[in-house]
């Protein structure tokens, strides 16, 4: 006969009470103002059994923020320049719902540690950085980017635009600034960057929308006028 389970089985509707508590206290209180104690009390639980789930406080907001994070998920349109701007976009928006005195000081909860550094890039930088990857690949797949581009480099590039205002708090990225700073880099390591803007400027068209004027007047590319 085949032994049974040891223990009981960890219970997921706790976990995700306790995620969910956890982000409502970090939007209430910020980083600094969040306890165990708090959260235990908001999720109907007790501080044991968040510790049985996360070993420390970084851990536990590390584990609510990339929940929050999972939840952004960019398009996929067959539209570069809107699929990069949108993407861009989503994960910009997801980072101002964070309070803005959280990611400082939890990096530097997290620095000295090696393994909570890991768990910090893991959670919070990978996912826009993933998804943008998707996107470029898409593109270089498609023929829009040129053969020599350096899409780890492009990805750094595109991922300050969403990562250095967020951890040093000190501005917000507007959607405008974004659809600029794709502009900036894709006229780099496009095949043909008019021809993007004009596809673009088709799917803004297509969706009923006002395009965005291209050129290096100041134009911006046409993000799909998808902005919400």
């Amino acid at each position: 006969m085949q032994p049974g389970p040891r223990g009981r089985p960890r219970d997921s509707h706790i976990d995700a009470a306790v995620l969910d508590a956890t982000l409502a206290e970090l939007d209430d209180s910020g980083y600094g103002g969040l306890t165990l104690e708090r959260v235990a009390r908001r999720a109907g639980t007790s501080k044991p059994a968040i510790y049985r789930r996360w070993p420390n406080r970084q851990r536990l907001v590390l584990a609510a923020l990339a929940r929050r994070l999972g939840e952004a998920r960019p398009p996929d349109t067959g539209c570069t320049l809107c699929d990069l701007v949108d993407g861009i976009n989503v994960f910009v928006a997801a980072f101002r719902r964070m309070p803005p005195d959280l990611l400082g000081p939890l990096l530097a909860d997290c620095v000295h540690d090696p393994e909570l550094r890991a768990a910090f890039m893991t959670s919070l930088f990978d996912p826009p950085r993933a998804a943008v990857r998707q996107v470029l690949l898409r593109a270089r797949a498609r023929g829009d980017l040129r053969p020599d581009a350096d899409l780890d480099l492009t990805l750094d590039l595109f991922g300050s635009v969403v990562h250095y205002r967020a951890l040093f708090g000190h501005a917000a990225v507007s959607d405008e600034e974004a659809e600029r700073a794709v502009e900036t880099v894709m006229r780099g390591i496009a095949t043909d960057y008019p021809a993007l803007l004009a596809h673009s400027r088709r799917a803004s068209a297509r969706a009923h929308t006002h395009p965005h004027d291209g050129g290096s007047a100041g134009g911006r590319p046409a993000s799909g006028g998808r902005r919400r």
